[in-house]
């Protein structure tokens, strides 16, 4: 009888859990969606196999910054989570960048580019840092005619854009740097568990998912990237210190010039989060859980229990994912033709 009774309760306990599970994955799939299964399309830029294995060898190319030395994987190392895991990026001359640079896994994903959202899509940010003195220092004219010293180079063109009179171009050359970039999705438990794995996500990292939910995380971050969109203040209950948020720094409003949009910033998207330290446009904050407890702080007015603040990183854990295998491409040689790199810094 006493079996009967023990197994009865265990049998009632593993419904009641069931049940909570089943509750919280419903109030999960209000505001998270998992990640697609196959590559997403981008806007005005058709993704062909031709264009992707373009993109991946200009992601990796060094010579399309002026002094050979930086390539966009120089920021976003797909080795470590996407980014530098530097406080800010070194460019151009050893200069030092003004933001961290955030992640290029699943960035086709966000509503919008960099910190401040000022470039629309990926194509449009490919077009930034190679341009930027601080950053890869190059020109649209300087990139081309190093692309067309290169035989094979243009044949790539010519086989990813097959429809084009002169496929060898700037804008080509950001086209097919977002069609590889597109491929970056990486697959992590938190979409196993939205999918109905319940095994996929641990006993914390459920309860920290409820807490993201019940004290308010999700309504910055949120959607299929945790983030990635809207723009909000940071500190918009109490702001944190100067070094964290930088009195120079005014984020949007260097884009916008509208002074509600001073220490505005995108919401930064979290999957892989565990990956990219250090965190915030500062790169000040080198522990996940302590960028936690300021968040909860500067946004929400909210001071977690150490075990909450736990419990949140144990969810933020269950947002790393599995990159697709990328296997580094043997680049095409430099010809007579091709640009010498120089190292000179042009006066800002």
């Amino acid at each position: 009888m006493k079996k009967v009774l023990l197994g009865l309760v265990a049998s009632l306990l593993s419904g009641a859990a069931m049940a909570q599970t089943d509750d919280l994955r419903s109030l999960a799939k209000e505001t998270f969606a998992p990640l697609p299964s196959t590559v997403p399309a981008v806007a005005e830029n058709p993704i062909t196999p031709a264009k992707i294995d373009l993109g991946k060898a200009l992601f990796f190319d060094p010579r399309l910054s002026a002094s050979g030395v930086f390539s966009c994987n120089s920021c976003h190392n797909l080795a470590t989570g996407g980014d530098d895991n530097m406080e800010t990026s070194v460019g151009h001359g050893w200069q030092k960048g003004p933001r961290n640079s955030p992640t290029a896994l699943n960035a086709v994903l966000n509503e919008a580019q960099f910190w401040d959202g000022r470039a629309a899509d990926l194509k449009a940010q490919a077009k930034g840092p190679v341009q930027a003195g601080v950053e890869m220092a190059n020109t649209p004219d300087k990139v081309v005619a190093t692309l067309n010293s290169m035989p094979q180079y243009v044949d790539w063109f010519k086989a990813a854009f097959p429809a084009e009179a002169e496929p060898v171009s700037f804008d080509n050359m950001a086209k097919a740097i977002e069609a590889f970039e597109a491929t970056l999705i990486t697959p992590a438990p938190f979409d196993a568990w939205l999918n109905g794995d319940d095994a996929a996500m641990t006993a914390d990292a459920q309860a920290g998912l409820k807490l993201f939910v019940d004290k308010g995380c999700s309504s910055c971050h949120s959607g299929v990237n945790v983030g990635g969109h809207g723009y909000y203040p940071f500190g918009l209950v109490e702001k944190p210190g100067a070094d964290v948020l930088p009195e120079g720094d005014k984020g949007r409003f260097a884009v916008t010039e509208t002074v509600d949009d001073e220490y505005v910033f995108r919401a930064a998207p979290l999957r892989n989060v565990a990956l990219t330290a250090p965190y915030f446009h500062s790169g000040k904050v080198w522990d996940l859980k302590v960028a936690v407890e300021i968040m909860a702080e500067s946004q929400l007015g909210e001071a977690l229990t150490d075990e909450e603040a736990n419990q949140v990183v144990a969810f933020l854990d269950s947002l790393t994912g599995k990159l697709p295998e990328v296997t580094v491409p043997v680049l095409p040689a430099e010809t007579a033709a091709t640009p010498r790199p120089t190292a000179e810094v042009l006066a800002k």
